[in-house]
């Protein structure tokens, strides 16, 4: 089964939003059958499109707090609407965080279309290519249903909107919006079925691995809240991945961090769409940073040093070091933050503390570092999420935690952009805005996509 694909990056899939069949143009320079068995591989193995993730998301996090008036003045105007949670953020205009996840997702369904039928690889390697498929697949499911849905619950998932769910490469089929749970039974089928077919670790972190299916998993249940789950999975990737870095080795010399496909800590890699994005960070934040923590002293900057568009403050500055992009993929601290607080939340006051001192271990000086002690799984469980705050800055994960937490009295939160070009903007817990809007766009050409409440 041949299937023909256009190696120019925007004309494969120009408007890639859940398949938009009304709208595709096609370039026709450049193309190449996808006929032997190394040809889906290679498609696959195209990071431009297959390792680029979100964006918006950190821009409306409450990590991040623009109050320098000039950099205010200079913000893009999409910037302005994801920072200030508008009502419509793409008005006539291509939202490139959904553009790019399904144009993922189209590339996993040419591989799971046609990779079974290619030519000249062993049944063994195409399987394991389908295997990689799926899991991609999955990961962006999961991510498009967490930026374009409502905070998975239980009770009402069977009937929430979710998104549309593609899994041929076919431009005529539905783009009615799969459930909440739809999209969530789907993620998880998928990376079930993956397993079998997947090494424990691969060769580079870009190609899925069974690590990084549980991690994904481990992911997915805790957002959805099943943190039993969650601790479970992440107990499984880590039982295939467990190196950490210790920051101390790098303390005087930042640019000898690993690159990302060096970097030990990555289970499974992907990145934000923008890949040097200049992030001030809030006061909030940066009060849970001490000064001798070393995520502090390498990941954040004064404002001043991030060139052509400083700001007074201090912003993220890890993605500057090596220039390789905002890493959002399944990591190491991240599963064992999912594994302490599965533990905290189970009452499990000393494991909780003991997967969170060894992981605090490796980011101070061994002269700053002193271990934390709580005796109560309340207190335990805060220090847990102070600690994802610190260890996951930058990347976007606070806004998905923003959003699973506020269904929580104890952690519900209020955010207030003050002052912002002479406005106040407030985002209530559990308010329409947390769901991002679907671009218009899509929605003109494809009515069956029916838009988010805002």
């Amino acid at each position: 089964m041949n299937r023909i694909i256009y190696i120019t990056v925007a004309a494969l899939f120009l408007l890639t939003g859940a398949g938009c069949r009304k709208y595709v143009e096609i370039d026709q320079v450049g193309t190449r059958t996808l006929h032997y068995t190394k040809d889906f591989q290679a498609l696959l193995n195209y990071s431009q499109v297959m390792e680029k993730t979100y964006y918006y998301p950190e821009m409306a996090s409450d990590e991040v707090n623009i109050s320098d008036t000039n950099y205010q003045k200079n913000m893009r105007d999409l910037d302005v609407k994801g920072y200030t949670w508008a009502p419509e953020i793409f008005i006539d205009v291509n939202d490139g965080d959904w553009d790019g996840l399904y144009k993922q997702v189209y590339y996993c369904n040419l591989v799971t279309a046609g990779v079974l039928d290619s030519d000249g690889g062993t049944e063994m390697e195409k399987r394991n290519i389908y295997a990689q498929a799926l899991v991609h697949r999955a990961y962006a499911f999961y991510t498009l249903v967490n930026i374009y849905a409502k905070q998975y619950d239980a009770a009402t998932a069977a009937g929430d909107a979710g998104v549309p769910v593609l899994t041929v490469p076919d431009f005529t089929g539905s783009l009615k919006r799969a459930s909440v749970k739809e999209v969530y039974d789907l993620v998880k089928n998928d990376l079930q079925a993956a397993l079998p077919e997947l090494a424990d670790v691969a060769s580079y972190s870009s190609i899925p691995s069974r690590a990084a299916v549980y991690a994904i998993l481990a992911r997915a249940s805790l957002q959805q809240g099943l943190y039993a789950d969650a601790g479970k999975y992440a107990d499984s990737a880590l039982a295939r991945q467990h190196t950490l870095l210790n920051l101390a080795d790098y303390a005087d010399n930042a640019a000898g961090l690993p690159l990302k496909l060096q970097d030990p800590e990555i289970i499974f890699l992907k990145s934000m769409t923008l890949a040097l994005p200049t992030f001030p960070l809030s006061d909030d934040l940066l009060a849970l940073l001490e000064n001798t923590d070393l995520r502090y002293t390498l990941f954040t900057a004064d404002g001043a040093n991030f060139p052509g568009n400083g700001f007074i403050g201090r912003g993220y500055y890890r993605m500057r070091i090596n220039s390789q992009g905002v890493y959002t993929g399944p990591c190491v601290p991240e599963m064992m933050l999912i594994k302490a607080e599965s533990e905290a939340r189970a009452g499990n006051v000393g494991p909780a503390l003991d997967v969170l001192n060894e992981l605090r271990k490796h980011r101070y000086k061994p002269a700053d570092y002193t271990d934390l002690r709580v005796t109560d799984a309340k207190t335990a469980l805060r220090q847990v999420l102070n600690e994802r705050s610190r260890e996951l800055m930058g990347r976007g994960f606070r806004w998905f935690d923003q959003k699973r937490l506020n269904r929580e009295a104890d952690f519900a939160t209020t955010v207030t952009r003050s002052n912002f070009r002479g406005q106040t903007y407030t985002l209530a817990p559990n308010s329409n805005r947390y769901v991002f809007p679907i671009a218009n766009i899509y929605i003109k050409l494809n009515p069956e996509i029916t838009p988010n409440p805002r």
